[in-house]
């Protein structure tokens, strides 16, 4: 295993103990959950194969609902935000393309960029999280307050870790 391969492995064990000691207990007025290991599969390399995303994903999930006993719905979710992010990343490549080996983040691409990519993505995810544990949309808009207000819990928490590590790149 390569370097690169161990600080994933880090990141990966981090990001879950992360969401399963601190943030499973986090919960704002019973709406707003913050589900911070998604940006794990979000900060991945670019050139990360779809395969391993997906495995990553997987994995990242079925701990996650081993946790939280839910049954798989945060493994479905995680895929298919790993599934997606490689077709989004290509929507969105900037003019002069991406450099190889880096990460999809605040630091490397900026503000604007960073929200263009990680929006679209962690509010499928919640999208796909609540709507499945509700079972359907018998309670529509009981259900969107719940993923607006995790999302933007889920996007502050993911923007200050980026601005914690942030590193002076450009």
């Amino acid at each position: 295993m390569n370097r690169s391969g161990i600080f994933v492995f880090v990141y990966f064990v981090l990001y879950m103990l992360a969401q399963v000691m601190l943030l499973k207990q986090l919960i704002l007025f019973n709406t707003a959950f913050c589900f911070v290991y998604v940006a794990f599969i979000l900060m991945l390399p670019i050139e990360t194969n779809p395969l391993v995303l997906m495995l990553a994903g997987f994995l990242m999930g079925f701990s996650i609902d081993v946790f939280y006993d839910s049954l798989g719905l945060h493994a479905m979710s995680l895929i298919l935000v790993s599934y997606l992010r490689n077709y989004w990343l290509t929507t969105i490549t900037p003019q002069g393309g991406y450099d190889a080996g880096q990460g999809p983040t605040l630091a490397v691409n900026g503000l604007q960029w960073f929200m263009v990519y990680a929006l679209p993505l962690v509010f499928l995810h919640h999208f796909i999280l609540f709507f499945a544990e509700a079972g359907g949309f018998g309670i529509f808009w009981y259900t969107m307050l719940k993923v607006i207000a995790s999302l933007t819990f889920t996007m502050t928490v993911i923007l200050l870790l980026q601005y914690f590590s942030f590193e002076r790149r450009r």
